[in-house]
């Protein structure tokens, strides 16, 4: 089994390549999604929150308010660790029960979808890394655009994250950097970037 992370900085399109890897043949782990399972009600984790940031951020349904939390994490850089220290073991421990029933199961590529690899974990324990990248304006008018995120905020979300130059000169222990797929152009363009990623690891698989 090949184990790749998939990783780019807020707006890169990573969710996009992410999408086209499943369709391709992928097994995925979407680290977001593991991050919305533990924060449910009943859960340790949503307790831990709660107990942490108080009862503003509870929405009128007992759900976790993610759209106040995010704002208030990403205001204050001790509250975003302070999340990020009872969030990301409990995410941490589902992916590798996930990645071994996959490897169980006998899946050929499993693609860990981790927005935020760098920061919170070691790159260097997957067999490759597939880095999705785009100019710092365009992603910036993607949060504004698509997301309807003030500029300020979008600025904020995107300083909360290792800048791109910093992941691109990431180096494991064999020399090896990531695979970068750059997205400053159309779907089309970017859909034949990652085919041609996706192609090597295939190779790679096989080999």
């Amino acid at each position: 089994m090949l184990s790749v992370a998939l990783t780019g900085n807020v707006a890169a399109g990573k969710t996009r390549v992410a999408e086209l890897f499943r369709r391709w043949g992928g097994t995925l782990i979407d680290a977001d999604q593991l991050v919305r399972e533990i924060q449910t009600p009943g859960t340790p984790e949503f307790a831990a929150i709660i107990a942490r940031f108080g009862s503003e951020v509870v929405a009128p349904d007992g759900s976790l308010d993610r759209g106040r939390l995010r704002a208030r994490v990403f205001a204050d850089p001790a509250a975003r660790l302070a999340l990020e220290a009872i969030v990301h073991p409990a995410v941490d421990r589902r992916h590798e029960q996930l990645l071994a029933e996959a490897r169980r199961r006998g899946a050929r590529i499993v693609v860990s979808d981790i927005p935020l690899l760098f920061e919170s974990l070691d790159p260097a324990k997957f067999d490759a890394v597939v880095l999705v990248d785009a100019p710092e304006d365009v992603r910036l008018a993607r949060l504004v655009k698509d997301r309807g995120l003030s500029p300020d905020e979008a600025r904020r979300m995107m300083a909360a994250q290792w800048p791109a130059e910093r992941k691109r000169a990431w180096r494991d222990p064999a020399g090896r950097g990531p695979l970068v797929i750059e997205n400053d152009g159309d779907l089309a363009t970017l859909e034949r970037r990652a085919r041609a990623v996706w192609d090597g690891l295939v190779s790679r698989r096989q080999a």
